[in-house]
């Protein structure tokens, strides 16, 4: 992405831009549109964007005292990456939520078709003055909830340096965290973390040429299952991505599984499973 937002609430790292509606504690709905000048879109953001909506519900529900954080994503589906115009309508079923957790499922579609879905999500609540301001938060719902914010402030995030590792088996890459960056204002205010998402979607575009690679044709991202994030990132940290051998899925032709991970000084902090496959039809530039 060669532009990148400015920063600053709702500008460098928030895909909600208008909450639709609110059905009590079960479903809500919203709406975001990617910006014409956005010259990509990682489908890591679209999960990003319905955690998004989750989590102002979340946040509602508990008189803005907590706030819910990545935690667990058993499963993601994708089916289609969106493009730069497109406007993603956001659902949000919600199987529980309190002071300790929200569990939800939910899905993005372009033009009433799914591109993609999130199951058995769950992100554990955490005091939410260690990352941002009540007030602003709850004056940031109710613009949300009511006439919604200006569509198309953010302009992108500049991809993190990658340097390749020597290794004898699998791939390995060492993952720069910028000091400094636009969605820091928004992920978070009080408290700079690195997202999750942007995480996996490093991991997918270390794993993607890997897999290539060892099986010998192009594939694509087709589902991201076993997500685990064990710890924060600050700015400035230096990660280690892995990937271990492209293993083919039983009863699934033409479709390999990948496990990845993240170490920070040596431990282990997240994981996941990429499924990639050679007969998709999703683009393949992730």
């Amino acid at each position: 992405m060669p532009k990148q937002a400015s920063g600053g609430r709702f500008a460098a790292f928030s895909f909600v831009d208008r909450i639709i509606e609110i059905d009590g504690l079960s479903r809500v709905t919203g709406r975001f549109t990617i910006s014409p000048q956005v010259s990509d879109f990682p489908v890591s953001l679209v999960a990003e964007a319905i955690g998004q909506l989750a989590a102002w519900v979340a946040m509602s529900h508990v008189d803005f005292k907590f706030r819910p954080v990545a935690a667990l994503a058993g499963d993601t589906r994708i089916f289609k990456i969106p493009q730069p115009g497109d406007t993603l309508e956001l659902e949000v079923d919600i199987e529980s939520c309190d002071e300790q957790a929200i569990v939800y499922r939910g899905r993005a579609r372009v033009n009433q078709e799914i591109v993609l879905e999130l199951l058995d999500t769950l992100g554990s609540m955490l005091d939410i003055n260690e990352f941002d301001s009540p007030e602003r938060l709850r004056a940031d719902f109710a613009c949300l909830t009511s006439t919604g914010r200006t569509p198309g402030a953010f302009l992108g995030v500049l991809q993190p340096l990658l340097t390749a590792l020597p290794v004898d088996q699998g791939c390995e890459v060492e993952l720069s965290v910028p000091e400094q960056a636009a969605f820091f204002d928004d992920h978070f205010p009080s408290r700079p973390v690195f997202p999750a998402t942007l995480l996996i979607d490093a991991l997918l575009r270390v794993a993607q040429p890997y897999a290539e690679k060892v099986v010998g044709c192009k594939v694509t991202a087709i589902r991201i299952s076993h997500v685990k994030v064990r710890a924060f990132t600050a700015p400035g940290t230096t990660l280690v991505l892995f990937a271990q051998t492209p293993e083919a899925v039983v009863d699934e032709p033409n479709t390999w599984c990948i496990k990845v991970g993240t170490r920070n000084a040596g431990k282990t902090i997240a994981g996941a499973r990429l499924y990639f496959s050679s007969t998709s039809s999703l683009e393949s530039d992730l």
